[in-house]
């Protein structure tokens, strides 16, 4: 077996004992900020943030991919409206509008 005397003189054994108390004392107080209950709603808050503007940020690139593309449709690279695609358009508009207006008369009347 090997000998495992301690060769550290009292004032050596009594710095380590405070130095291990401090570190102790500090790994307490970090706990103890960790599980506050104010310092675990801020970090849920700060995540249910986070992800809110990860959605919005992905929400704005899906709308504005999809009204870029609309866009793409209608109007042509100098910026002039494509009448063969907008006409048809602006006809059905004109007739869905024609007949929810002529049955909310007939509900009406």
């Amino acid at each position: 077996m090997a000998d495992t005397a301690d060769t550290r003189t009292p004032a050596q054994i009594e710095a380590d004992i405070r130095r291990r108390r401090e570190t102790l004392a500090e790994t307490l107080d970090e706990i103890g900020v960790r599980v506050h209950p104010k310092t675990i709603v801020g970090d849920a808050k700060a995540k249910v943030v986070s992800n809110i503007d990860h959605t919005l940020g992905r929400a704005y690139v899906g709308v504005n991919r999809a009204v870029t593309d609309v866009r793409a449709r209608f109007v042509d690279e100098d910026g002039a409206p494509r009448l063969e695609r907008v006409v048809p358009v602006a006809l059905v508009v004109v007739g869905v509008v024609g007949l929810l207006a002529v049955s909310t008369r007939r509900r009406k009347g």
